[in-house]
């Protein structure tokens, strides 16, 4: 008997299944996309149950207005890791599975490759080309453009050419467009283009036949000091794969890691490769996303939300940096995508690489309690040399914006012999306050407890923590004194100095700010690499992952505020972010040197990491945290709360924490700390506190959150404060 009543789930903040009448004419599928009405709206939401019966009768549901999908939107094993996601970091289903859709599916619209337009040069448009376009020059660029080649709408706005002159140049029938949709192509028989491969040394190929000699699941920790190739090996390990006829996923961390690694998998096979990043917009997310379902993509390179990505015959999954914080989503369904795709290889029953200079305290863990098979590479790869490590004593020293007259020298010193310099310095804007010299009044976000930070360039004061802007104020709001003074230093400011500094060299500046652009971030690297610059001043954008032969110093300039941090996880970051700002230095033939510049130069854990390595200090760090009962030893889910009345979020913290210690599931091995003002007490006009669960076991964890979620639901107050549960939290501000 035809079923006759759909559950659907909804991206609204209700964990419940709504049910739908299905008309005679409609056949919906589990997992595939359906439009129903909801309240005055109409939404897509996801069938997950077919059935006959409903808790209401059945005059009261409401009719499906549309089958959108003939099949499920992810195959069976991808709907399931999404079912289990939805149920591990208890998010509502509905916002999970919508969340891992691309834009256009949410929406509603097909899931189809779309057409995209593409511009060409038409016969009279040769002929103009050659009597060319006197002082026309962006309709001269746009044409010169398109004469060796038919190029995408969406390229040329990349490049910066508006519509109009695209308009103009149709209506003079220079330039015509066409709708062309994406299609197939076939893999060739050579997968791999054997120009430009390097020898494996004797690490690598070790690393290589391990993981290629065993079938079905396994997680591997590649662990690799900067520059010993892990590249290189996520490149040996994809070639068989690819020639089973099978895909790949990478995943790494940040966008900004993208161009170089996509251009080196591009070089190095001849199958498609796809991109998915938050860049792209819906159409090229859409086709990027189709591409890998369909098997038209052999490669999928991606930032985090790239995990939910369905494939056609998923082979192997490789996780670059998986010890960056960015894999972890921080709002919505807050997952880890290292976690998350181990569970997903470990569903589909395939290999997982997780690679890293510097794992993670947990990988670690892992890899040595046995759960992950451990892989080292201790080389540098080719002729490359560690780079030399030392720090300076900053103490009673006159720096001039933020730089010490001995890494002044030591700049002057490399840049003189033709080698590139790297500055590190992680705090955008010119300036992170504004002070009154007379008072000392400061510039603060009435919004946040911050400091509003000073731009420069734009003219104007950001909150880098809600995002408020101001124009730059030129009197003291409290004694009224126009003297006004900037205090620390940011990137804006080091750029500036350096320009008057040293006027014979290039500076480029690598952030967010200076890269909002499409493409902007692409131009800046080809043109480091083209040595078009010789001093790049970056945070942590330009700190792990890029590959400069020419950089032979890298500086830090400001890390002390990591040394005293009340984050336990905060040595464990500065630790990594130092081994990976320095594994930028000396990776080809030249010897590199790095000086970290400090005012605590004999603190244990710079001491720790400048002569005795990361290693010794993860194995130091995990003893601390054993005997401190911290993860990866216990597990921690976070409670955070917010209003406009800190009382009232108080209150509604102290309800949730008697109504878990409460509950028949809460024992011995169960502790909650709280609740207290969170690090940063009020952010966009919120007040905000929080409240930590400890356990002794992750199954402990899962046991009491399900069963107390309803009771804190039920809470008077749960609907009056903005609430949160992130489970496993990487960040406590």
């Amino acid at each position: 008997m035809r079923p006759t009543i759909a559950q659907v789930v909804l991206p609204v903040p209700l964990d419940k299944r709504f049910d739908y009448r299905i008309q005679a004419h409609q056949f919906p599928v589990i997992g595939g996309r359906v439009s129903v009405p909801f309240g005055p709206k109409t939404l897509t939401g996801v069938v997950v149950a077919l059935t006959h019966k409903s808790d209401f009768p059945a005059e009261q549901l409401k009719d499906i207005r549309q089958v959108l999908d003939s099949a499920p939107v992810w195959p069976e094993k991808l709907y399931q890791l999404l079912n289990w996601s939805s149920q591990f970091y208890l998010y509502p289903l509905g916002e999970t599975l919508l969340n891992a859709m691309p834009s256009a599916l949410r929406k509603g619209k097909p899931a189809d490759f779309t057409s995209q337009v593409e511009w060409h040069i038409t016969e009279k448009g040769k002929d103009q080309l050659m009597a060319g376009f006197g002082r026309a020059v962006k309709q001269a660029k746009v044409m010169t453009m398109l004469e060796d080649r038919p190029l995408p709408h969406q390229r040329m706005l990349d490049e910066e050419i508006s519509s109009t002159v695209l308009k103009t140049l149709q209506e003079k029938g220079w330039i015509e467009s066409t709708d062309i949709k994406p299609q197939r192509v076939s893999w060739p028989q050579q997968i791999e283009s054997e120009s430009d491969k390097p020898r494996l040394n004797a690490e690598q190929a070790v690393a290589i036949a391990t993981i290629n000699s065993a079938a079905g699941f396994g997680c591997y920790l590649l662990e690799g000091v900067t520059g010993s190739g892990k590249t290189e090996v996520y490149l040996n390990l994809i070639k068989p794969v690819l020639e089973q006829g099978r895909q790949a996923l990478v995943l790494v961390p940040e966008i900004g890691l993208t161009p170089q690694t996509i251009n080196r998998f591009k070089r190095r096979f001849n199958v498609p490769v796809e991109v998915i990043h938050s860049g792209l917009n819906e159409t090229e997310r859409l086709n990027a996303w189709l591409s890998a379902r369909d098997k038209h993509a052999g490669i999928v390179i991606g930032t985090r939300s790239a995990l939910f990505t369905p494939f056609h015959d998923l082979g192997i999954i490789i996780v670059d940096e998986e010890h960056d914080t960015s894999y972890k989503q921080q709002d919505s369904l807050r997952y880890h995508a290292r976690d998350v795709a181990i569970m997903r290889a470990h569903k589909e029953n395939l290999p997982i690489v997780l690679g890293s200079a510097t794992p993670a305290l947990e990988t670690l863990h892992n890899a040595q309690t046995g759960k992950y098979h451990h892989l080292t590479l201790t080389q540098r790869a080719g002729s490359a040399v560690p780079a030399t490590h030392s720090v300076l004593d900053i103490k009673g020293l006159y720096l001039e914006s933020g730089l010490s007259a001995p890494l002044i020298a030591r700049m002057r010193k490399h840049l003189n012999a033709g080698s590139q310099v790297m500055l590190f310095l992680n705090r955008r804007g010119f300036s992170p306050a504004l002070m009154c010299h007379e008072c000392g009044w400061i510039a603060d976000c009435q919004r946040c407890d911050a400091y509003y930070t000073y731009h420069q360039n734009s003219n104007e004061m950001r909150c880098h923590h809600c995002g408020s802007q101001r124009p730059v104020v030129h009197q003291c709001q409290s004694c009224g004194s126009t003297q006004l003074v900037t205090v620390g230093v940011g990137t804006e400011q080091l750029e500036k100095h350096l320009a008057d500094l040293f006027p014979e060299y290039n500076t480029i500046r690598i952030d967010r700010d200076s890269t909002r652009r499409k493409g902007s971030l692409e131009s800046a690297l080809s043109a480091i690499r083209k040595k078009e610059y010789q001093i790049l001043i970056g945070t942590q954008m330009l700190a792990k992952g890029h590959h400069f032969p020419d950089v032979t110093l890298v500086g830090l300039l400001d890390v002390d505020g990591s040394l005293y941090s009340s984050d336990f996880r905060a040595s464990e970051r500065l630790a990594q972010l130092f081994i990976q700002v320095a594994g930028r230095a000396g990776r080809a033939s030249k010897p590199g040197e790095v000086l970290l510049q400090s005012h605590h130069p004999e603190h244990p854990l710079l001491q720790a990491l400048l002569y005795k390595g990361y290693d010794h200090f993860a194995q130091t760090a995990l003893q601390e945290r054993k005997m401190a009962g911290l993860p990866p030893y216990t597990f921690l889910t976070l409670f955070r709360a917010e209003a406009n009345k800190g009382e009232m979020v108080e209150e509604f913290l102290r309800q949730l924490k008697h109504t878990l210690e409460a509950h028949p599931t809460f024992g011995d091995e169960c502790m909650l700390l709280g609740p207290t003002p969170a690090p940063m007490a009020k952010r966009a006009g919120k007040v905000r506190w929080q409240l930590l669960l400890q356990t002794q076991s992750r199954k402990t964890m899962q046991q009491l959150l399900h069963s107390a979620r309803p009771a804190i639901a039920l809470l008077p107050l749960s609907k009056k404060v903005r609430w949160t549960m992130d489970i496993e939290p990487q960040d406590f501000s």
